[in-house]
């Protein structure tokens, strides 16, 4: 069960590994505009659901709470994200950013029943120093006159991570709730994009296959198997190898040609790997030692 819950959830970090591609490829379409199509998008597989099975209706009724965690967990990570690269470096922005694994690994400590191994935190930043070496393999630059952007960015890796580890503490809520939080969050990016963007519509046939792709997979399912597999899985394993994302990205974006290959990917994908690995191999082994009892 949490094996395969945990894998559940590293989905969702494979399918977040495409959002680049897409995003890339999906034309010129300002961001909150797109995240307001994408969330309406990935909600429409929760409704499908919702309307086949009447009786599931019951379980969007949850305490306030559930709900301001998860509208504020979605909408607020990516209002943020998008505040920081719109006052940031992009390249400096998505680094602070993507502390929020290593923020999930250490945080994890204070959920009920969960204790912090050397091992955990050792693999999150092996996963760090590889999503550095990926990120910043055309320099840093940090400057004061990007306060504001790297502010936003950070608040965001507290915003996602702290919105996981939450998740976590409410278990027992059902993830058919992560359909009304989309809804939310497309109706709260369409009202940002109404007030801050001009909009821009995809302009070729392709453009909208991307759209649709983003919406149904990496601003969708993506969504429902992370909250699956952070309630249910390793969720210390999961937030070490979801450094293994923008490694992903990166080697999707090599494959495509949007991107240019060099050692220094391969040296983060043994830091990467090594860090999930290292993170992840009591749960490793406690999966072959039934399958090495039932041999015998």
């Amino acid at each position: 069960m949490k094996l395969r819950a945990t894998l559940t959830g590293f989905s969702a970090i494979l399918m977040w590994s495409f959002l680049a591609l897409l995003t890339a490829a999906s034309g010129k379409m300002p961001p909150f505009q797109l995240s307001a199509i994408c969330f309406a998008i990935g909600s429409v597989p929760g409704i499908v659901v919702l309307v086949l099975n009447p009786k599931r209706l019951a379980l969007l009724r949850q305490p306030a709470k559930v709900w301001v965690s998860g509208i504020a967990g979605l909408f607020g990570y990516h209002f943020l994200y998008f505040t920081a690269l719109r006052n940031a470096p992009a390249v400096e922005a998505g680094l602070i950013a993507y502390l929020w694994p290593l923020l999930i690994v250490v945080g994890s400590a204070l959920l009920p029943g969960e204790r912090l191994r050397w091992y955990h935190v050792i693999g999150a930043l092996l996963g760090l120093c590889g999503t550095v070496l990926i990120v910043g393999r055309n320099g840093f630059h940090f400057e004061g006159a990007y306060a504001i952007g790297y502010a936003a960015a950070f608040l965001c890796a507290f915003t996602w991570s702290g919105y996981s580890l939450i998740t976590r503490r409410f278990g027992a809520v059902s993830t058919d709730v992560v359909t009304g939080f989309c809804l939310a969050t497309s109706v709260l990016s369409l009202l940002c994009h109404w007030g801050l963007e001009a909009t821009v519509w995809p302009e070729t046939a392709l453009q909208w296959v991307a759209v649709v792709g983003l919406g149904l997979f990496p601003v969708g399912a993506a969504f429902y198997a992370w909250d699956y597999g952070v309630k249910n899985g390793d969720i210390q394993t999961l937030g070490a190898a979801s450094y293994a994302a923008p490694l992903f990205s990166t080697l999707i974006l090599t494959l495509f040609g949007f991107a240019e290959p060099s050692w220094g990917i391969a040296v983060a994908c043994l830091f990467v790997t090594g860090g999930a690995v290292l993170a992840a191999h009591p749960m490793i082994l406690r999966s072959r030692v039934p399958q090495a009892e039932a041999a015998e």
